[in-house]
């Protein structure tokens, strides 16, 4: 009727909230799936019936009812580092019968905010690469098993596969020091300088240099879109703040490369006049010439862990922690250092 308010639809934690119970548990009464107790069922199922509670359309018909769906947040499929973690994360849910929905954000906050809403409603358990501890924290609160791929410090409470970086980024500066660099620059990604986010690698950069008493500050590190492109635009600013660099630390290969391909058009030699270091080990920097020198992280194995975390986090008794994992990061030496 005219003026008639229109009613919110009974979401599934309007359903938890009134049977006492998780958002987990409610999903699993509905769906029919196991390790729930049969009279938490038939409660759970009995509340949900009396308050209205329809699954939404994407539960009903876009996945299927009778397996686990994993969430898998990712922030680009285009850049070359994702498409190994989502192959790790794939075989994993593959050999546990799993099926996995992926989301893509784009490491733009109100994506990132956007998705955390959307997804606790839609699966069952959610593996994410998310930088804003706001969207972080929504996924965690929802109550659904939630996995970060490469914490990074962001959300010590919240379970997930750590990257030691500081071992990473030890090994390369370490490298470059040993072949004689002391200004040692970097080339950060902007995306992980904006507020609400934590960067582990330009943290670990500054504290070496001060440890080592390298003659760097904060005004060597310079931020780059995170693209071929970024980095090269990126060299271009730091050679003209600091030309006397003589080795280049980049946040990832992509803009490591770029900066490289920029400072040999410039006429640098490559490593005579400047090395470049980059950081994640995409297979590319195997193909450019000269080959650059990386810190690897075994990409399919983030994958792998990610869904074994998640895998314990649903087995877990209520209130219990699951084990740590680690990913162990190695220098691989090429031409470009």
């Amino acid at each position: 009727m005219p003026g008639t308010k229109k009613s919110r639809r009974v979401t599934i934690d309007d359903v938890a909230r009134s049977a006492g119970v998780s958002r987990q548990t409610v999903s699993r009464a509905i769906n029919d799936k196991g390790e729930i107790d049969p009279e938490t069922r038939r409660r759970v199922l009995q509340v949900a019936q009396e308050m209205g509670y329809r699954p939404s359309r994407f539960a009903r018909g876009m996945v299927r009812q009778d397996v686990t769906t994993l969430a898998l947040i990712i922030a680009d499929v285009l850049n070359p580092f994702f498409p190994e973690v989502v192959s790790g994360v794939l075989e994993a849910a593959d050999e546990r019968g799993w099926q996995v929905v992926v989301y893509a954000t784009g490491s733009e906050l109100d994506k990132e905010l956007a998705v955390a809403e959307s997804v606790p409603n839609h699966v069952d358990a959610c593996v994410g690469f998310l930088l804003h501890t706001g969207a972080i924290d929504k996924i965690a609160a929802s109550g659904i098993p939630f996995v970060l791929l490469d914490r990074g410090g962001r959300a010590p409470a919240v379970p997930g596969v750590d990257i030691d970086f500081a071992s990473g980024i030890r090994q390369g500066l370490d490298h470059l020091m040993e072949q004689g660099h002391r200004r040692i620059a970097m080339i950060d990604d902007h995306a992980h300088a904006r507020p609400g986010t934590h960067n582990a690698r330009r943290e670990l950069y500054l504290a070496f240099a001060a440890e080592h008493g390298l003659p760097v500050d904060e005004t060597w590190i310079q931020p780059a879109v995170n693209s071929v492109d970024g980095g090269a635009a990126a060299m271009d600013e730091l050679l003209a703040a600091h030309p006397d660099v003589t080795a280049v630390f980049a946040y990832n290969d992509h803009i490591a490369i770029g900066a490289m391909r920029r400072a040999m058009r410039l006429g640098l030699a490559v490593p005579g006049n400047c090395a470049f270091l980059g950081f994640d080990g995409l297979a590319i920097g195997e193909l450019v010439d000269p080959p650059l020198t990386t810190i690897h992280i075994d990409k399919r194995r983030l994958g792998h862990l990610a869904v074994d975390q998640v895998a314990a986090v649903m087995t877990a008794p209520q209130g219990s922690g699951v084990e740590a994992m680690t990913i162990d990061p190695r220098l691989v030496v090429r031409l470009s250092t």
